[in-house]
């Protein structure tokens, strides 16, 4: 299994922190680059579309200027989320922010396309892609992505439904490159778990929305801090596509979240229902979560979770060597 030495050499816990749909932003990006893992976010957070510049600029600077007065802890890359759909108008435009700075590393979603990765490919820059099945990880990788997020059952916002050892071991039958596994991730010892199981890096998201950076209101972190896997629902009624959420926060919206209908995967959108009651909002009013969520005692900082993350999996290391 071969990690390209940005991944490999710049990293002080094998972690990249997911892109959260509206909750990352500079200021959590860069708190988990300082603190040694890959920090991310969706490029359509920045709204409008302008910010994204801004973004781009705030995070490199910042990082550069941390590197500059800390050389002997130098940050980690940093990811930006491209949605690779048709539904997404914004593509051309966020891709060319990516090259105009060179984002380190671009993570691909529901599309592989060969001009997206050949965009990135133009500057040295990498391309993960996350798939769901060992069918689009076939497809992704043909079409030029350098690795891999397999986002397995458990995995917070849109999740696949397979367990992660089975589509691991598929995977890695036929694929040495970098793979990223996703899904209910939020120990030290879970990391380790990942690595073991034939994964180079841990994807990890929730955990992240409980801390003092995200851009999550106070009470979608307090409902990840007193909510468990009980606490999840698997469902497509919201966006077209399966993800885990919250429950109370459907609750809360006036919905019953064990009777949630099918909705039709064609007509995909990142907006929600529109109708009537059911008028909230995709992951404003309905959040998503994993299932991990049961390790998540406090909000804190974020490098206070990734330091607790590498404690962890320091002793988990430890104890299976004794």
């Amino acid at each position: 299994m071969a990690l390209p030495p940005i991944l490999k050499d710049r990293l002080r816990l094998p972690v990249v922190g997911a892109p959260l749909f509206i909750i990352s932003h500079p200021p959590l990006v860069m708190a988990q680059c300082k603190a040694g893992i890959v920090g991310s976010f969706p490029a359509l957070n920045a709204r409008p579309e302008a910010q994204l510049d801004e973004w781009l600029a705030e995070i490199t600077e910042g990082l550069v200027a941390h590197d500059a007065a800390h050389p002997e802890a130098p940050s980690a890359p940093f990811a930006v989320n491209q949605i690779v759909h048709k539904s997404n108008t914004r593509l051309e435009h966020d891709l060319m922010m990516c090259v105009k700075y060179k984002v380190p590393i671009v993570i691909s979603s529901l599309g592989a396309v060969p001009e997206v990765n050949a965009a990135i490919h133009s500057y040295g820059g990498i391309v993960l892609h996350d798939i769901i099945s060992v069918r689009h990880a076939h497809s992704a990788i043909n079409k030029g992505a350098d690795g891999l997020i397999a986002v397995a059952a458990g995995a917070g916002g849109h999740a696949g439904p397979l367990s992660p050892f089975a589509l691991i071991q598929e995977i890695r039958e036929w694929f040495d490159g970098p793979l990223l596994l996703s899904g209910a991730i939020a120990t030290g010892r879970a990391v380790l778990a990942a690595q073991a199981m034939g994964a180079d890096l841990a994807y990890v998201g929730s955990p992240f929305i409980a801390t003092e950076e995200a851009r999550a209101v106070d009470s979608y972190k307090r409902m990840i801090v007193e909510s468990a896997a009980k606490d999840i629902v698997y469902s497509n009624y919201f966006t077209g596509i399966h993800g885990n959420y919250l429950k109370p926060s459907i609750a809360n919206a006036g919905m019953d979240p064990d009777n949630l209908p099918d909705a039709d995967p064609s007509k995909m959108n990142f907006d929600g229902p529109k109708d009537g009651k059911d008028a909230a909002k995709a992951w404003k009013d309905i959040w998503g979560a994993g299932q991990g969520i049961g390790a998540v005692k406090a909000v804190v900082p974020a490098a206070e979770r990734v330091a607790q993350m590498a404690r962890e999996y320091a002793q988990a290391r430890l104890a299976l060597c004794a």
